[in-house]
């Protein structure tokens, strides 16, 4: 074997280790989602003939919030600094794994649980018919709106198309917060 043929095959065995490193991370962070929601669903259904299930079941709810919330605070910080790193540098790169990342294997995760379990409660919890679950309903579309945003927005940097400056994501920084403020006060004081 020649020099090239050694060159190329090192090439080969290096993007085979590659995409079999790709393939097993797809496959984990799937079945992990699906053993989630097996075991969610498993729950939803226990809730209705075990009253104690209910109060497990919201603190999972609050728990996937608290998640969620924090990749939706954490994720515009990334990319003010991301804006600051030269395209496609070491730390350009970087960022772009940790904003995927912090997406796929957190948020996203965490803003599909909110949703399914925070339906259940209001449906089992009889608060479908309630105002303030109403605005509550409608602010938590807000959330789930920026998530959209951002998801987007991580695409764009991982395509080196970002043309938002760094104030922008700071400012950006600051709806979750206010929309997190109001759905709680909604949630604790129920004022209609």
């Amino acid at each position: 074997m020649g020099a090239k043929s050694l060159h190329a095959l090192k090439n080969i065995l290096v993007i085979a280790a590659r995409v079999a490193v790709w393939l097993f991370q797809a496959v984990l962070e799937y079945v992990a989602g699906a053993a989630l929601f097996l075991v969610l669903v498993a729950l939803v259904i226990l809730g209705r003939q075990y009253p104690m299930t209910y109060l497990w079941l919201k603190a999972l709810h609050v728990i996937a919030i608290i998640a969620w919330m924090a990749g939706l605070l954490y994720l515009p910080r990334l990319f003010v600094y991301h804006c600051d790193a030269p395209k496609s540098s070491q730390q350009s790169e970087t960022f772009k794994v940790m904003e995927r990342r912090l997406l796929r294997i957190i948020m996203t995760p965490a803003m599909v649980i909110a949703w399914g379990l925070g339906l259940w409660l209001a449906f089992a919890g009889g608060h479908l018919a309630a105002h303030w679950f109403h605005t509550k309903l409608a602010l938590v579309m807000g959330l789930t709106a920026v998530h959209g945003y951002f998801s987007a927005s991580v695409r764009a940097f991982s395509e080196d198309r970002n043309d938002k400056p760094p104030r922008h994501w700071r400012i950006v920084n600051e709806i979750p917060t206010l929309l997190m403020m109001a759905i709680v006060i909604l949630v604790i004081v129920k004022p209609f």
